[in-house]
């Protein structure tokens, strides 16, 4: 939810308490809606980020991993001339609003000054400006008087903060009871949020299951004081909402997944929302890179075989060609065809040959030929390059299989790699010395390892890593993960290799299907042609077993 007024609050006193002496030792800008600042505060180095996105604004402390850029951009550079090395002396709310005031105590050989960093928390609103002695040094987001006329956000205007709702404040009694004594039917919740400043919906919704509904009439004050008491209480149940398994909100009061403190239930919340929407953005931007290079690859293609069944009749011109060679003492020039026997044909029929009538016979049976050669050579030529585009459009095909199958940025991160090994994708600007291995799925069933593959690149390092026994699996006809079952010279049971076999074909383009043929045999018979891509390999001596699809998500370790 976006952090309102309520949730801030909490998050305040928190941040206040955890950062309050606290020195500037690094300030970041990941991305143009976020600054990240490092304190050292409490013995520890902490990490805030400040985030102005419309739908991720927070201010919370974080442990997520950032990058920054090569060139920090202006709004960083300013906030790291003013304020590396200073004091956090306090995190304040500004009244009852989305609003965060850092305030530093900045001192150096030459100048004292103190400066306060504003944190607007305000949905599509949310900024970041810094200010000096109340006049604005920089902003992330600035405004000139022709873009905003009520509200200038620009360096050595006076800071203004943004104009209030036309709502009544919770700590106010008089103004909340003259709202509440108003109120007719309908939902409470909704209610209270068209009239209470600083309270999101979600926050609404808690604090209606705590009241009953309008009109209050008389009761009006009870239930002001009431809601007073819930906004102002420091009581608090930090938890994350969760709806089949995925994080759904986060809050200060709440009885989910519960939290030591409100920033940690928000860091949460974030990171797992962040993190889904980056694998979404990168797994969204990689399949629409190999959709594109597929339709490339399939118009390729189709023009090869289009090529390649213009010489279908290649043989019958050459036929044709030898037929009036044997028969030119037969024929005159002038004639526009001309019926043979077809020595070729085990029944010795006649064939119909057109010809050219301002050619000789054996000019005609010269075209014929040449016609032939021409094709013979546009066949040598077609060929080779038809079954290299299409073992090209079955490697993309694989990948973007593998693709599909990706359920986390750990699936996607070798993929990637791949894609830049085979120049899909540019190489990256600064390459990481030797990065970690990505680990197989694993799996474990009567005391049997069952390793598959994430992607092409996984499943050549599970046939290098495998044992000669080891039984390797792969579905019949069908891109899928390389699965196999390490053996340690043991006979596999028919349950593990039905597991197996379950798992690769869930793990492959038939996971929709049933009764998948899955082909096994032993690693000694798996083998990597020479030059071959990714992923691609031949064997024999195999086994097949139909399997229906199954995850089997209880064996995973």
């Amino acid at each position: 939810m976006p952090q309102d007024a309520f949730t801030l609050r909490h998050i305040a006193r928190e941040l206040n308490e955890q950062l309050g002496g606290g020195k500037v030792n690094k300030i970041i800008q990941p991305s143009r809606d976020e600054i990240d600042i490092l304190f050292y505060a409490g013995g520890r180095t902490r990490k805030l980020v400040l985030n102005t996105n419309a739908s991720m604004a927070r201010a919370i402390l974080s442990d997520i991993p950032r990058t920054a850029p090569d060139v920090a951009p202006n709004f960083c550079m300013l906030l790291r001339k003013h304020l590396t090395g200073a004091t956090l002396t306090g995190v304040a709310q500004q009244g009852f609003e989305r609003i965060l005031a850092f305030t530093f105590d900045c001192r150096s050989e030459f100048s004292c000054a103190v400066r306060i960093l504003y944190a607007e928390i305000m949905g599509k609103y949310s900024n970041l400006v810094l200010t000096e002695e109340g006049v604005i040094s920089g902003a992330l987001k600035v405004s000139s008087l022709q873009e905003n006329f009520k509200r200038v956000l620009f360096p050595g205007v006076k800071y203004a903060p943004p104009e209030p709702q036309d709502k009544a404040n919770p700590a106010d009694l008089a103004a909340l009871t003259e709202r509440l004594s108003a109120l007719g039917g309908g939902d409470t919740a909704e209610a209270l949020f068209s009239n209470l400043s600083g309270l999101a919906l979600p926050t609404c919704r808690l604090l209606a299951k705590q009241l009953p509904p309008p009109p209050y009439g008389e009761n009006a004050a009870k239930i002001a004081q009431r809601i007073r008491d819930f906004v102002f209480s420091d009581d608090v149940s930090p938890a994350v909402e969760r709806a089949g398994g995925e994080a759904k909100d986060f809050h200060a009061r709440f009885d989910g997944e519960q939290y030591p403190t409100v920033n940690a239930a928000a860091d949460a919340y974030y990171t797992e929302r962040e993190t889904n929407k980056n694998f979404s953005e990168k797994k969204r931007k990689l399949e629409s890179l190999l959709l594109a290079r597929r339709k490339k690859e399939e118009k390729k293609l189709a023009l090869l075989r289009e090529r390649e069944h213009s010489c279908a009749d290649m043989e019958k011109n050459r036929i044709y060609g030898e037929l009036i060679t044997a028969n030119l003492y037969a024929l005159k020039k002038g004639a526009e065809g001309c019926e043979l026997v077809n020595y070729y044909d085990e029944n010795a029929a006649t064939v119909r040959i057109a010809l050219d009538k301002t050619l000789t016979p054996a000019q005609n049976a010269q075209k014929y030929y040449k016609k032939y050669n021409k094709q013979k050579r546009t066949l040598a030529a077609v060929l080779p390059q038809r079954e290299e585009a299409e073992a090209d459009l079955d490697y993309t095909q694989s990948m973007l299989s593998a693709l599909e199958r990706a359920e986390n940025a750990l699936d996607l991160a070798e993929t990637e790699e791949e894609l830049r090994g085979a120049g899909i994708l540019p190489p990256e600007k600064k390459k990481v010395k030797n990065p970690p291995s990505v680990p197989f799925r694993a799996f474990e069933k009567g005391k049997f390892r069952i390793f598959a593959g994430r992607n092409n690149v996984q499943n050549d390092r599970l046939l290098r890593e495998a044992a000669p026994d080891d039984i390797w699996l792969h579905t019949q006809k069908y891109h899928s993960s390389h699965v196999l079952i390490r053996t340690d010279g043991r006979k596999v049971p028919d349950d593990v290799l039905l597991a197996a076999a379950e798992i690769c074909a869930c793990f492959s383009d038939a996971k929709q299907g049933n009764k998948v043929p899955v082909d096994y045999c032993e690693r000694r018979f798996v083998k990597k042609p020479p030059r071959a891509k990714a992923g691609f390999v031949t064997y024999t001596d195999f086994k097949t077993v139909l399997a229906d699809p199954v995850r089997h998500a209880e064996l995973e370790i």
